[in-house]
């Protein structure tokens, strides 16, 4: 073997003898943890399918309420916390989506009234007809004030028999309250079907700041 070939194998033996300890070292490093048990639970993502839902939307009950010129009382009732909505229309009377020239005249049967959507957690129901009748006078028949005719009668439109039965008491308990000189003649009867009334009525005292309102929430 020549001093060539010699020098060969040594390289080659080096080479060899490099690659294996490289190997060892590799080997012989700890590999990354594997999280197991509850820390395996808690690093991987949640598969929970309720969590992917979004939140439960707000309950909502909605409430009919007629006192007198709906302008007035739309203003107190979105006012009160608790209250989401408010719209005012025609309820309680025979003819199919009445203007409100024909509810003036008397003939239609309906009443002014405001439709009211309310968060329940926040306002009952009982708390709303308590706001009700210390915004209006529910002794006086078929009038408030100046405005006189069956469309500005006090009347609570019942949704379901549970708003019955709490209109009913909050009606005896305020009749006996001494807050009224007179016998209270609100009507408590079901909720029919409510035409919404015209644009320029919705919102009127915003609309028109100073406008007329016989309205006013005592104490």
């Amino acid at each position: 073997m020549n001093g060539e070939t010699m020098k060969t194998l040594k390289i080659l033996m080096l080479v060899a003898a490099g690659l294996t300890a490289a190997i060892l070292l590799t080997m012989s490093r700890p590999g990354p943890s594997v999280p197991s048990g509850e820390d395996a639970a808690k690093a991987s993502p949640s598969m929970n399918p309720s969590e992917s839902k979004p939140a439960t939307a707000t309950q909502q009950e909605t409430a009919i309420l007629a006192g007198g010129c709906f302008w007035g009382m739309e203003e107190i009732l979105r006012n009160i916390p608790g209250v989401l909505e408010t719209e005012v229309g025609y309820i309680g009377g025979a003819t199919e989506a009445p203007s409100y020239k024909q509810v003036c005249t008397g003939v239609t049967g309906h009443a002014e009234a405001v439709r009211i959507v309310f968060d329940p957690a926040r306002l009952t129901y009982e708390a709303l007809l308590g706001y009700f009748y210390r915004m209006h006078d529910p002794t006086t028949l078929n009038r408030q004030h100046n405005d006189v005719g069956t469309q500005y009668r006090s009347a609570i439109f019942f949704t379901s028999n549970e708003q019955k039965a709490v209109a009913a008491k909050v009606t005896e308990a305020m009749g006996k309250s001494g807050r009224f000189k007179k016998p209270i003649v609100t009507q408590i009867v079901p909720a029919t079907e409510f035409f919404n009334a015209e644009d320029y009525h919705q919102k009127y005292l915003v609309k028109n700041p100073g406008g007329y309102n016989c309205h006013i929430l005592r104490d």
